[in-house]
């Protein structure tokens, strides 16, 4: 008898593991951790193009220059690829996902769901962006300073949208975690 009550019974053991782990979103460090990364990576990484690319190129232009066009050529024809061929059926998915996820999380109070509809939806904006930015570059044929332009553009509205999406966030989660604190759960 003494061994068994030692040892526990498995849900002892997943009881203390969820005691340990906090399961909700909006307090799990791992979800603050994740929406940093994603903003940050967002941020760095502009048209899949890494940003210092674009200060190399401005400070030294030549082969640097040519890379960097070369780089956002390959990449905006590949974005507007995709969205001529699946943009569409992109869009629609996108926004049955997005509708999904809004409606489990604000209507039927699933914090799972709102966490996860609070990190796709600002990236969303971020990739219908991106298309447009695609077009411009594509339109215009930017290069040069042009191209450095439209590109540091593209990233401060990035940044701004993270800017706003993490400061929603950031209210949004700490008005979840005060009401479960004052509500009990």
């Amino acid at each position: 008898m003494r061994g068994h009550a030692a040892r526990g019974s498995p849900v002892d053991w997943h009881l203390a593991v969820f005691e340990v782990i906090d399961m909700r979103s909006f307090s799990n460090l791992w979800f603050w951790i994740a929406l940093a990364v994603m903003w940050s990576s967002a941020s760095h990484w502009v048209l899949g193009v890494p940003f210092d690319m674009v200060a190399r190129a401005k400070r030294h232009g030549g082969q640097a220059e040519i890379d960097l066009e070369d780089m956002v050529r390959i990449n905006s024809n590949r974005i507007l690829f995709i969205a001529h061929e699946a943009g569409l059926w992109i869009l629609g998915f996108a926004s049955f996902l997005l509708t999904g996820l809004l409606v489990l999380g604000f209507f039927y109070d699933v914090e799972f769901a709102q966490a996860v509809f609070l990190l796709a939806f600002p990236m969303s904006l971020v990739g219908l962006m991106s298309v447009r930015t695609s077009i411009r570059i594509r339109n215009e044929a930017s290069q040069g300073e042009a191209l450095w332009r439209r590109l540091s553009i593209h990233r401060v509205l990035t940044q701004v949208i993270g800017m706003v999406s993490i400061f929603v966030t950031a209210l949004w989660g700490m008005f979840q975690n005060l009401s479960v604190g004052v509500l009990g759960g």
